[in-house]
């Protein structure tokens, strides 16, 4: 996705240990017109596949999830990182490691909201190592429900996750992905 590119290339800042800094358009103050884009962009890829629920975990992934779920005319739902008063009852767990925190959490789903009738788009705004959307897709596959596959805003091309995820034959769809990167240069993936 061209637009989001040039915006990355625009607006990224590029940190020590592989760390890309989004946060003035996508992850911490949000450009809605460029959520917009992103959400007909991951429409045009999944449109066709009959999802009835759009996955991401808290906290950078909710804003894409809600603003896509809007063209697929379905709920967004989202992992919680912590237990809450307002999960009461039965749920799904699955333990991930986080690349950017260097935590391992557990993640929560209600299951009144997730089961066996439903087709699940997971997106998430990075792709690292993969240790978010193999929990997530744990939790998917926890319910009975279908994956339809997951779509990344962005994939650090670089690390494993993306390649790891497409052997286990996920369909992955990512806007953008970079090949490497430093203070200097972005090095982004043909598609």
């Amino acid at each position: 996705m061209k637009l989001l590119e040039e915006r990355i290339k625009k607006d990224g800042v590029v940190k020590a240990g592989n760390i890309l800094k989004v946060d003035s358009f996508l992850n911490h103050q949000m450009d809605v017109e460029l959520y917009q884009e992103i959400g007909k962009e991951f429409y045009r890829l999944f449109g066709d596949c009959g999802v009835t629920k759009i996955l991401t975990i808290e906290a950078s992934g909710i804003g894409i999830a809600c603003v896509t779920a809007q063209y697929f005319h379905v709920p967004a739902l989202f992992a919680k990182k912590t237990k809450t008063k307002n999960i009461d009852g039965e749920i799904y767990t699955s333990q991930v490691e986080s690349f950017t925190h260097g935590t391992t959490y557990q993640i929560m789903v209600s299951k009144r909201f997730l089961g066996p009738e439903d087709t699940v788009l997971i997106l998430d705004d990075f792709l690292a190592k993969g240790n978010a959307l193999m929990g997530l897709i744990d939790v998917v596959g926890k319910a009975g429900a279908k994956l339809a596959g997951c779509g990344i805003v962005i994939e650090k091309g670089f690390q494993e996750g993306g390649r790891l995820l497409r052997e286990k034959g996920i369909r992955l769809e990512s806007l953008a992905i970079i090949d490497s990167m430093n203070e200097k240069e972005l090095i982004f993936r043909e598609q």
